[in-house]
């Protein structure tokens, strides 16, 4: 099947749910309300006509100066069986930040939404083991967020410190010389050499 008749079988039975579909360099997707977001990828992939049995991605997406919903979360889902593909992207309102998570459907969605939580501060209803995955616990803020400050806002996490070190200490195990000390002169020789 095509992926524009998967985009209109989707608006056909999800009118009031469906806000537009597109068709950009060859890739079709659809953007829909956040609310029923489950039942519509649930439906996506039980239906034996469409079968979207693979989750190939899912992200977040930071629209800070878009005037009604900031943030989407854009699943990108394929059917092996049938091999079409569809890209279904989910409009979350800033005020609202939140939709509820698809892991009952694709386990493989856990850490998909865990990183989209962690750097876009995207909330997952529902979620077995909602926390951060990539930064330390006690960071503050999202990084992904178009409004996050480049210098991380001025302050260091607790840990900043202790990874420099042993970072420093690491590159004695340098043996490829894949290490270059930003110090050093073009040609001079590194005191290992």
């Amino acid at each position: 099947m095509e992926p524009l008749e998967i985009a209109k079988k989707v608006r056909d039975r999800y009118p009031s749910e469906f806000i537009e579909a597109y068709e950009h360099r060859s890739q079709v997707g659809i953007v829909v309300k956040k609310d029923r977001i489950v039942e519509i990828l649930r439906w996506l992939h039980d239906d034996p006509a469409l079968q979207m049995n693979h989750l190939a991605d899912l992200c977040g997406v930071d629209y800070l100066n878009k005037k009604k919903v900031r943030f989407e979360v854009v699943y990108n889902l394929y059917s092996i069986p049938q091999r079409h593909r569809l890209r279904v992207r989910a409009q979350v309102p800033e005020n609202d930040c939140q939709i509820n998570s698809v892991t009952e459907i694709w386990m493989g969605a856990n850490w998909h939404e865990r990183e989209c939580f962690d750097l876009f501060g995207i909330t997952f209803n529902n979620h077995p083991d909602l926390r951060r995955v990539l930064l330390p616990d006690e960071w503050e803020g999202h990084p992904l967020r178009k409004d996050y400050p480049l210098d991380g806002g001025g302050k260091r996490w607790s840990g900043y410190e202790e990874v420099v070190e042993k970072s420093k200490k690491l590159r004695e195990y340098d043996f490829y010389g894949l290490y270059q000390d930003p110090t050093k002169k073009a040609g001079q020789k590194d005191a290992r050499e």
